[in-house]
């Protein structure tokens, strides 16, 4: 059987000739298939630099959003950091006032005073809250005498439990309140003092308590935290090791720790604080009064 085929006839303008060209059918069937995968290839290629380009521009938008995020989380951070700074200078300035007036002495607790009769539900309830408040001021209820109270009668500036002797012999290298950070150069609040000494020198505690921590701390190092009840606890950081553990009753001038340079130090020193309920105030209204060899 005779191939089937096409004829091609190709005129020359110039020499008048005629060329007959003669092709398979399979042939130009062959190169119509190749011309349609071509066809789809080339589609194809140009679909897939569409997606890639049109990625690419999405992935340059996010990365120009991720900035402005960044930028914006950044400002957002220091002005959190900023407002929390106010906020403790605050918050030891009101401390301190209300020290200074006696306002303390009538911080509200669960035990009242009134004698209005109540129901067996909101007994119930006040029960637990008595409870719950002295179990958290356990050191507060043993050290007072002649019936619970939660801040000293005035006059007793003296007694165990307050704050009267200096942690360590050395100088104020660093004072309470706005300062210069000396890491970041920038303004921060420093809630306690720092007392220069050598290293290794005994860190006495300053009143009778009980320790309540000793531990690795961010920032302060090795750190030991003894409450002395009445809301009141002093902290000390950046030792170079601890003498003592939680739980610990201890006695005004006893070791519980050693000078050092843990945590965020430029030099060994033991940065002392003084807090009521938490809130620090200012450690020289104690030490101005007693001698550093005390």
């Amino acid at each position: 059987m005779k191939s089937q085929s096409y004829t091609f006839f190709i005129a020359s303008s110039e020499k008048g000739q005629v060329r007959k060209i003669r092709v398979p059918f399979y042939v130009l069937h062959l190169l119509a298939l190749l011309a349609i995968v071509g066809g789809v290839t080339v589609l194809a290629a140009v679909g897939s630099y569409t997606r890639m380009m049109w990625k690419v521009t999405n992935y340059n938008a996010l990365r120009r959003e991720q900035a402005v995020l960044t930028k914006q989380y950044t400002q957002l951070q220091a002005t959190v950091k900023d407002t929390n700074q106010r906020l403790s200078s605050l918050q030891s300035l009101a401390t301190e006032v209300a020290m200074t007036y006696g306002f303390l002495r009538f911080r509200e607790t669960p035990f009242g005073l009134s004698d209005a009769p109540v129901s067996s539900e909101d007994a119930f309830e006040r029960s637990v809250e008595q409870f719950q408040f002295l179990e958290k001021n356990a050191t507060a209820a043993a050290l007072a005498s002649g019936g619970l109270q939660l801040m000293p009668r005035a006059g007793v500036a003296s007694a165990a439990f307050m704050p009267s002797i200096w942690p360590v012999i050395g100088r104020i290298t660093g004072s309470f309140g706005e300062r210069l950070d000396p890491f970041s150069g920038e303004g921060a609040f420093h809630a306690g003092l720092d007392i220069s000494s050598e290293y290794g020198e005994p860190v006495r505690v300053t009143a009778d308590g009980v320790v309540t921590t000793v531990e690795m701390h961010a920032g302060y190092g090795r750190l030991v935290v003894v409450g002395h009840g009445f809301g009141i606890s002093t902290w000390y950081g950046h030792l170079a090791g601890f003498n003592t553990r939680e739980g610990e009753r201890v006695k005004r001038g006893d070791v519980i720790g050693y000078v050092g340079v843990s945590g965020r130090v430029t030099g060994p020193h033991v940065h002392y604080e003084v807090r009521i309920y938490d809130a620090p105030i200012n450690p020289w209204r104690y030490l101005k009064h007693a001698s550093p060899a005390d």
